[in-house]
């Protein structure tokens, strides 16, 4: 995430009226409700990890063991097993 100079943007009268409250210091404003966007959507994370955890499922009931799979995708054990209860549910 970058920052921009607030002195840049705002008007000089809301600029020093917030730095009564903070000065020089950052401060994340946050999103407007409507605005807002779900995790993933924007680089379309969480479908990259649902085909991952598709395809980890399908190496399980294929007959690879949770330890295969693990290290072929760097995770846990646990973390598989947890993938596969999760899928077994959809």
């Amino acid at each position: 995430m970058s920052y921009i100079n607030a002195g840049s943007i705002l008007p000089k009268v809301l600029l020093e009226e917030i730095q009564c409250y903070i000065d020089a210091e950052y401060l994340y404003i946050p999103r407007k409700d409507k605005n807002k966007k779900s995790w993933g959507e924007i680089n379309n994370s969480k479908q990259q990890t649902y085909l991952r955890n598709l395809d980890i499922y399908e190496q399980y009931k294929s007959g690879s063991s949770a330890k295969d799979i693990a290290e072929k995708y760097y995770l846990s054990v646990k973390t598989i097993y947890k993938i596969i209860t999760n899928m077994k549910t959809l």
